[in-house]
């Protein structure tokens, strides 16, 4: 599995996972009305999504992250109950409905979602009392409720998050537009400051090769990117290639991450090789155009 990347025991409960696969996924979605489409594509070939099945529900501003073999939604603002705590996942390699996995700690919405390849984590959002900085977590491969994890260093929602298999971290957002912070997602506890973006933002999407995470997007055309395991401050990638674009969603294939949707309702996908300092460029088209849609790779 040459687009894998397998940690070892190091990982959440001593087993190896997969931060990677093939196909992207996006879910949600907003585009008055909001959406339930989860569309998908196979990263490493350009083209247009393909129609992969639903949410439960009609669900904007949620998150997604997965363990290669199973997508996870988390959160978001449900066409029905306004601000939500339902998770539900997908088997990435095999079309269909979104099934109930179970719910967040705390109702929110424009929250961040990584993970380790077993354990995955939701960071930030707004929720009823506001700003929140929650982190919690559930491990993906099990059914069931999320667990506290810790705080981010300041609440902030609109924020990215991306992981190497070890260390998660979360960039960008309002409340903190240019913090970088992280976490180590086997440990439980708070995040630790981790450096600074190129140009605070928010509504931004971050992807990873298991090294490198670049943060691409949100309130400017701005890419950057940092080295995960070694704190500091990020460094200019590029641009996007359609300017600027708020509320995109990321995923990656391990070489390649792609950016999709955003503002005024954009069906953009685009592209960038993550090893490789550049521009994005043009990938093709998602089934419909929406911002705030949530993205995983796997499969």
């Amino acid at each position: 599995m040459l687009w894998s990347k397998a940690i070892g025991a190091g990982g959440a409960g001593g087993a190896a996972g997969i931060l990677f696969g093939p196909r992207g996924v996006f879910g949600g979605g907003n585009r008055s009305p909001k959406y339930d489409i989860i569309d998908y594509i196979t990263i490493a070939t350009l083209g247009n999504a393909i129609d992969f099945g639903n949410l439960s529900v009609v669900v904007t501003d949620n998150a997604a992250t997965s363990d290669g073999s199973r997508g996870v939604f988390g959160g978001g603002d449900d066409n029905i109950i306004g601000l939500t705590t339902r998770i539900e996942y997908i088997t990435i390699a095999t079309t269909g409905n979104a099934i109930d996995f179970g719910s967040l700690t705390a109702a929110r919405y424009s929250l961040a979602a990584t993970s380790n390849g077993f354990r995955g984590v939701f960071g930030g959002g707004s929720g009823s009392t506001g700003i929140t900085n929650t982190i919690d977590y559930i491990t993906i491969a099990t059914t069931g409720n999320a667990i506290d994890f810790g705080d981010l260093t300041f609440a902030r929602y609109a924020l990215a998050a991306t992981s190497d298999g070890s260390r998660g971290v979360f960039g960008g957002g309002i409340g903190s537009t240019n913090t970088i912070d992280y976490i180590t997602i086997a440990t439980p506890g708070n995040a630790t400051d981790f450096g600074d973006l190129t140009v605070g933002r928010f509504a931004l999407a971050a992807v990873s090769d298991g090294s490198r995470g670049v943060f691409g997007g949100g309130s400017e055309n701005v890419i950057d990117y940092i080295t995960i395991a070694t704190p500091g401050n990020a460094t200019d990638f590029g641009d996007l290639v359609a300017g600027q674009r708020v509320e995109i969603a990321g995923a990656s294939d391990g070489t390649r991450g792609v950016f999709a949707g955003g503002n005024v309702g954009s069906n953009i996908i685009d592209y960038i090789t993550i090893a490789t300092p550049s521009n994005s460029v043009d990938f093709g088209d998602l089934t419909y155009g929406r911002s705030v849609t949530a993205g995983t790779s796997g499969g």
